[in-house]
Order: C-alpha cells, then structure tokens, then sequence
C-alpha cells in the first residue's frame, strides 16, 4: 500500500498548493485535474492507463513464469520475481518480488479504475460509449481484486478513491467480502458489456463471464461453474482452436478459442513482453539471447502420456510422446529455429535444469527485448470444458459426460491426438484424469500454481526434486514437506510498516 499511499499523496500535493489569483492559470502542456475528463480522448487514455496495469510483472507480465511457484518448473534467477521462493516454500513477508509487485500492482490497477468511475460521468460523450468503457472498468477491477483474493486471501476493498490517511489505517476484509466485490465488480461489467469489443483485446461479455466462472472455480462453488460455462457456451461465439501450436503463434492471435487476453505490440513504446528474453536459450541464428530465467523440470516432462497408453521407451524417451510436450517444452534433440538443441543453440549458463520454455516464444521473427509482440492468454475455451467437467466429476452427477468434454480436449484437434479415456471412470479416477489434464494442457501459462493451492494437494506430491540435465540436484521444492502456509503470500512488512492494521497471513 505504500506506493498507493506515494500516488495519493503526490496527487494531493499537485492539486492543492494552488493559489487563486490573476497569475493561475491551467497549463496547457501537461495534464491536470482541470483539464482532463472532458473528451472521449481523455477518457480512452484513462481506459487503456487501467488495461496496462496488466503488463506489470506481478499482474500478467510473468505470463508462464509463474509455474516456477508450482512442481512444473524452475526459477534460476531467483531475483527476477522470486517465484523460486515461493516454488520451495522459503518464500518470507521480509522479500520482494512477488509478494510486493502482486498487492502494489493490483492497487495501481484498483485505484485507476476508481478513479475512472469518479470521473467517467463528467465526460461530455454518449451514454452508451460511457456504459461500454465503465463495464470495462469493472471487470478490470475484478480482475485485481481476484487476483489479490486467490494470493493473499482477504484484502483491503474500497470502491472509492481514499486520503493518504485512510491508506494508512485501512484494515483487511474476510477473504468472502473480498471474493463479493469481485462477484459484484464481474456483475456490473456483465450488465454494461456487449458480446464483441469494440477493439481486439478489450473486455468482452464472454471474458466476464470466464473471469466470474474462474473465480467460481477457486472457490468451489460448482452449481456456479456449471451456470457460467452454459452461459459461455450460450453465446456461440468460442471454440477449440484447431491446431494447439497454432494457438500460441503470433499469426493466430484473438482466434476463436481467446476469451481473454493480455495485448502485446512491438516498437519502441515498451508495449511487448518480455518473454522470449526470459524464455529462450542463446546462440540462436536470430531473435534474443534468452536468460532460461525459468525452466521446466523433469517432473512435468514425465507427467506427458504417450500417444497410445503405452509405457515410456526410457531408450527412446521422447518418442510417442503427448504432442503437446515439443509444443510447450524445448527438450534435448527438438530443434529450434531450425537449430538442434542444445547442441547448436544453449541454455544460459545460470541455467543447468536442460529444458527450455517452447511455449510463448517467438521462432519466426526477429524480436527486441521488451517488444514481443505475441499476446497472453489468461482464459481460453479449453478452460471452460475442463472447469464444467470438473464441476460435474466434483458433484458426481455426470461422470461420462465430464470424460467426453477432457477427451475433446484430447482427441478433437489436429496436431492433438491421443488415447481417449473411458466413459466408466469412477468419480475419484475421474477427478485424478481430470486434474492431470488440467496439468498437461495449460502447462507454462501460470495456471498450476493456482490449481495446486485450490486442489490442496500440497501434502500429497511435494518434496520434488529439481534435477539438472547431468543428474546433479539443483534444488528441492519443499524440503521439509509442504506446510498450510503456502497456500497465500505473505502481505509485505513494508507494508505493514506504514499500516500497522494489516494483519499478517497465518504463518509468516
């Protein structure tokens, strides 16, 4: 909070130490209260200042590297967001990283939108251009307040803009009144948004339904997941893509599968992201030479299946394998760019797991550093099919009909094809298949961290080791066995140290 308390305060200084006399005037080189909100202009930068709250590193900006908080992979450099801390279980309320850049983001983006809806009615522009950008509004705002609730549990929730001595004494909702302002934020936006944006990458009826059906989801509330997937489906509008490398490939972007996603463009305007700088290897014939800064780990390659069931060929181990493992994984003999891997092009040499992110990287371009172009996707039609089936494994009502939506997802596109399950899974079976394949399929798109904790099946898979492509260990996630703690980040004693009425999260 102490950057929101930094915001505040700047602003009351900026706009108060005005005199009035013959000499004040408003400047008409910069912005200011006086004249600003009074064009469709103003109100469109104000609009896309809360959307670029999404590009920060704490909200989106990390796109897969937030598996390195999960078994699936593993942060090298530890500086960069300390997800690896989080990953191993040593993660404290005394570190940086993500524990600070999630909750100070997230209320730059919150004290954006508030903002905005103090302001948006002043504007002198239609009534409905005015609906469509407050239902925007909202839904951005429930999507910080959702992020803010599934990582630290309940957190302060203001709807207005507040003093700098309000942020100092503002005290922590329950985690149920923070997930209601969220429910509520998602509510108004579904009021005001029509199916199809008026630009490419803005919110969208269906992005507030999925956001609403997620946060449903973690919060295990099925009769809800079950309501909202209808409601998705309803509106005929998303589907499968065919190809699951193509999805991922700059020339498909916003294709029928995107429900939501985060807006990347190229130039010099630091509107790219950064993860073909984070992600790939060096020594490439072109594009960046990439830091490994995150890597799968050998306990998400072996969680692949073979294409026919059958058991790994540990000679040939790469052979038969899920599709879906070279899409996703750069492994040793794949190639890359055309370049054999890791024999032509290598990992950086902080980097000794011997995988590489395939996923989210750029092969036919030259890209810059902070200019890739190619958009995240924070929810796709695959994750309304394995969130209905998983509402409908979890109530026991429609077991055969919860397997055949998992076998679309692995048997319906082309470059996808693998064993169907059987109809006649048990519930406890089902659910296993289930949450596998929820594993497999958003594998390095910052998902599973989430499941993990939701699911809490902590106890049951950690310690994991973290091999390097020699044998030798690396590190051990959970050393000591993973304990309740983890389940949310710590608040920041920085934080606390300027509001002492933030209670701290149980265990830290």
């Amino acid at each position: 909070m102490r950057n929101l308390i930094y915001i505040l305060t700047v602003t009351v200084i900026c706009f108060s130490s005005c005199a009035k006399s013959f000499l004040d005037k408003q400047p008409d080189d910069r912005i200011t209260t006086g004249n600003f909100w009074q064009s469709e202009s103003d109100a469109l930068l104000a609009l896309y200042g809360v959307y670029n709250v999404l590009h920060e590193s704490g909200v989106y900006g990390y796109g897969g590297g937030f598996d390195a908080c999960s078994p699936n992979a593993y942060q090298w450099a530890y500086w960069e967001g300390m997800e690896q801390q989080v990953g191993n279980g040593s993660i404290s309320a005394n570190d940086g990283g993500i524990v600070i850049d999630r909750w100070k983001q997230c209320y730059t983006g919150i004290n954006r939108a508030n903002t905005f809806l103090e302001n948006i009615g002043n504007v002198p522009i239609d009534t409905a251009l005015k609906a469509q950008m407050s239902g925007e509004v909202y839904f951005l705002r429930g999507v910080f307040y959702a992020l803010l609730a599934n990582s630290y549990g309940g957190v302060p929730v203001f709807t207005t803009t507040i003093s700098t001595d309000d942020a100092r004494q503002i005290k922590r909702n329950t985690e149920e009144e923070t997930w209601a302002q969220v429910h509520h934020d998602y509510d108004q936006a579904i009021k005001l948004l029509a199916r199809d944006a008026p630009i490419a990458g803005r919110a969208t009826l269906g992005a507030a339904y999925a956001m609403k059906l997620r946060a449903y989801l973690y919060t295990a509330n099925w009769d809800k997941v079950l309501e909202y997937a209808g409601l998705i489906e309803g509106l005929g509008k998303y589907s499968l893509f065919p190809s699951y490398k193509g999805l991922f490939q700059l020339a498909n972007e916003n294709n029928a599968e995107v429900i939501f996603d985060v807006q990347y463009m190229d130039g010099p305007f630091e509107q790219g992201s950064y993860f073909d700088r984070h992600w790939q290897p060096q020594n490439m014939k072109y594009g960046i030479d990439g830091s490994n800064s995150v890597a799968p780990v050998q306990n998400l390659v072996d969680a692949y299946e073979t294409i026919d069931g059958s058991p790994v060929d540990k000679a040939n181990p790469y052979a038969n394998r899920d599709p879906r493992l070279d899409f996703t994984i750069l492994r040793p003999g794949a190639y890359f760019q055309g370049q054999l891997y890791p024999v032509d092009i290598k990992n950086h040499t902080g980097q000794k797991v011997g995988f590489s992110i395939r996923k989210y990287t750029i092969e036919t371009q030259q890209v810059v550093a902070g200019q890739e172009p190619l958009n995240y996707i924070v929810y796709r039609y695959a994750d309304v099919l394995l969130s209905k089936a998983e509402a409908l494994i979890q109530k026991g009502t429609d077991i055969p009909q919860a397997i055949q939506l998992i076998n679309q997802i692995r048997t319906s596109r082309s470059d996808v094809k693998i064993t169907a399950l059987p109809p006649d899974l048990t519930q406890p079976a089902a659910l296993q298949q289930l949450r596998h394949e929820r594993r497999i399929e958003f594998a390095l798109e910052g998902l599973y961290w989430d499941d993990v904790r939701r699911w809490g099946i902590g106890k049951d898979i950690y310690p994991i080791q973290v091999r390097g492509a020699d044998g030798s260990l690396i590190e051990t996630k959970f050393p000591n066995g993973y304990t309740d703690k983890s389940k949310y980040l710590p608040v920041n004693n920085n934080e606390r140290s300027v509001n002492t009425n933030l209670e701290q999260n149980p265990g830290y």
